[in-house]
Formats: structure tokens, C-alpha cells, sequence
């Protein structure tokens, strides 16, 4: 049986950009289908000509490029990314590179993320993952959890990795652009570094993103310079065990040694990002272990 014209436009959507077209193009589509301005295959090509296919493509071609790390064991550094595109084809390649298929995995801030990333990670982890964010969420493969990242509800030592892909810049921030209401909080970002450094084992690691360059305050996020990050981590107990910066110009993303550009004076997004592999230091599990010791003992 022959698919009508709005199931195909309904599908190629679908198929292509993975995801249902909005009104007005499919309205769009269906009246040039009809006048015969329009043919099937003319529809297939717009969409694969868009600059929204060649953003997905970008991104599921580093996602795709992670698993063959991981395979070949391969920690990348120097990563390309093409011009006009978002930190996201950066920074999801690195840390899922990086991931050892450990099985306890948090991925915090998920609810927002790019399904290209949910989906690898999800695949990736033998168990199923536990994604955590303020907005409600409901994610095929995780245990999702709603709860502030300023107060995390897990045990010490509960994961073996975590992953905080762009969500460190937004905590204590103005969240009402993603739906949800949180009190602002300068100190935010430092009790959620030490929230993720209580909940990951001894032997764990962080897998971090954050937008770097000149220190701004956007009101929705901060972002730092590299010497404010790596304060911020070290305040927390964490040692940056491997670390790398991107920048993008008008040749694309590529590794570089300093930033200095504001937010989106290049790009869609952050014009530079900082990637990073943290490690929960012994001293701050000494210590913990210590005060657990002395509430029980006076309790």
C-alpha cells in the first residue's frame, strides 16, 4: 500500500532528523507535494542539504568515532570538529573515549542531553545507568532520578564513573530556560564538584565538560577561564588527572593550549570548552571515612 503524503513527510522527518517536523514545514511540504513543486525524493534531499542534518551528522560521526576508541583502547586527544557546530561534537567524543565500561555509571543532567549521547551511553554500560537532573525526565535504558545536584540522594561511593557533560556551568544558576526552578546559589558549582566527589568510589573518576574562556556570568551559566575551573576542582578534593582545551574559530574546532574568547563570540554556543578527567582524592575518602567514624561514635 502506497504511504500517503503526510505519513512519508511525517517518516522522512523522522528518518533524517530524527525527529517530527514542526507545523509550518510540514505544511510547507505537503502543499509543494500536492502542487507537484515537490517531489518525494526533492523532500529527502532539502533535508539531508540542511544545516540541522549536517549538525546530526557531525555529532553521530563523533559518537561513532568514540565506540571505535573505546574498542581500539584509544584515549584521543587533538579532536576536529567542523565549523559553525556546537562544543557538543568535542566534548561527547572525549569523555565517552574515555569511558571503561565501568558498571556503575551516573550521568548527571541528562534530561536536556542529545539523544545521540543518551542512546551511546545507555549502549555502552553493561548495567543500566542512572541519569540525575531537576527536570523530570523519563529515558529508555536509565534509572532516572530527579534531585539537585547540590544534594545528591546516593550513598558514598555508590559509582564507579560519572559523567557531567555541560551541566557543572548551570548549577545554582537561572534554570527557568530548561523548565525548572532552583535557588540561585554563588556556591553552587563548588558543593555539586564536592557532591560528585562524595558519591564516586575510591578509584572512580569524573568525566567533565565545561565552556571555557573569558570568566562571564550569563545569568543561566557561569562560564570560567582554565585557571578558574581547575581551582574550582581542587577546592573540591578532585586531582585533574588529564585535562584538554578546545576552541572554535572559522576553521572549526581544535585543541589548543590557551582561551580567551567570550561565550558564542565564534560559534551557535561556547567557543571553547575544557575537558577533563577527575579523580576523588584519598585525603577527602580518609576524611569522610573519619567523620562517619566520629558521628557514630558520639551519636
Amino acid at each position: 500500500m502506497e504511504t500517503g503524503d503526510s505519513d512519508f513527510v511525517e517518516q522522512t522527518f523522522g528518518f533524517v532528523l530524527r525527529r517530527a517536523p514542526d507545523a509550518e514545514a510540514k505544511s510547507s511540504a505537503l502543499d509543494r507535494l500536492g502542487a507537484g513543486t515537490l517531489s518525494r525524493a526533492g523532500l529527502v534531499a532539502e533535508l539531508v542539504a540542511s544545516d540541522e542534518f549536517e549538525r546530526l551528522r557531525a555529532l553521530d560521526d563523533a559518537v561513532a568515532f568514540a565506540a571505535w576508541a573505546r574498542s581500539a583502547g584509544e584515549r584521543p586527544r587533538g579532536l576536529r570538529g567542523p565549523p559553525g557546530s556546537d562544543e557538543r561534537v568535542i566534548e561527547i567524543p572525549w569523555v565517552l573515549s574515555r569511558y571503561g565500561g565501568e558498571p556503575r555509571v551516573l550521568d548527571v543532567g541528562t534530561a536536556h542531553a542529545p539523544s545521540a549521547y543518551v542512546q551511546a551511553l545507555a549502549a555502552a554500560t553493561p548495567g543500566r545507568p542512572t541519569a540525575v537532573d531537576l527536570a523530570v525526565a523519563e529515558l529508555d535504558g536509565f534509572e532516572c532520578v530527579t534531585a539537585d545536584l547540590r544534594a545528591l540522594p546516593f550513598d558514598d561511593g555508590s559509582f564507579d564513573v560519572a559523567f557531567c557533560v555541560s551541566t557543572l556551568e548551570h548549577v545554582g544558576a537561572d534554570n527557568a530556560l530548561y523548565g525548572v526552578a532552583g535557588e540561585r546559589d554563588a556556591d553552587g558549582i563548588a558543593r555539586a564538584l564536592r557532591e560528585l566527589g562524595r558519591v564516586v568510589a575510591r578509584g572512580g573518576r569524573l568525566l567533565v565538560t565545561v565552556p571555557c574562556g573569558a570568566s562571564e556570568e550569563h545569568g543561566w551559566f557561569v562560564q570560567h577561564d582554565e585557571g578558574g575551573w581547575l581551582e574550582l576542582f581542587a577546592a573540591a578534593g578532585l586531582h585533574v588527572e588529564e585535562h584538554e582545551l578546545y576552541a572554535l574559530d572559522e576553521h572549526g574546532w581544535s585543541s589548543t593550549d590557551s582561551l580567551e574568547a567570550g561565550y558564542a563570540t565564534v560559534g551557535p554556543a561556547a567557543s571553547g570548552v575544557l575537558c577533563a578527567e577527575l579523580h576523588p582524592g584519598r585525603l577527602r575518602h580518609a576524611v569522610q571515612r573519619a567523620l562517619r567514624r566520629a558521628a557514630g561514635r558520639y551519636s
